[in-house]
């Protein structure tokens, strides 16, 4: 079960929103920690079990991940595991359903997967205190940023 998950109902067709959220190199412009991302280890894009690497700032502090690719359905769901090394980081998934009239429900959720002590050091690697209230804001401003993006290229 997810630690926090955040909805948005979005003007867009799933596809398009699926294909905006798993373009690594533009999910820095959505999200605020989130920089972007690129594919590595022979994946050239998103499919079940890729893996990319993910770089992330907040302020001056300044880190990358690895993830591997769990949830690979395009315009249904999108989904990957992130890791430090050998430490388990946290789960993110992305799923839309169409909820009619041209409007997708886009869900994004976050699992906690550090342990405890990794958890508390977690601070001197991001900056951040309070991951949780960190992460439900983002996610809130991600989707929201998506949606606007969305609506403007509309206009």
């Amino acid at each position: 079960m997810a630690d926090i998950t955040v909805t948005r109902d979005i003007a867009a067709p799933s596809s398009e929103l699926w294909n905006l959220i798993s373009d690594l190199p533009s999910m820095g412009k959505w999200s605020t920690e989130n920089t972007g991302g690129t594919w590595v280890k022979g994946a050239t894009g998103p499919a079940l079990g890729a893996k990319f690497k993910g770089t992330n700032a907040n302020g001056a502090k300044r880190w990358e991940t690895l993830a591997n690719v769990t949830s690979c359905e395009p315009g249904k769901s999108f989904g990957f595991r992130v890791v430090v090394g050998p430490i388990k980081v946290a789960d993110w998934n992305y799923d839309f359903v169409d909820v009619g009239n041209g409007i997708t429900r886009v869900t994004e959720s976050w699992t906690e997967r550090r342990l405890k002590l990794i958890q508390k050091l977690g601070k001197q690697a991001s900056g951040v205190a309070d991951r949780r209230a960190s992460n439900k804001a983002s996610m809130e401003e991600t989707l929201a940023r998506i949606d606007a993006h969305v609506q403007s290229a509309k206009a």
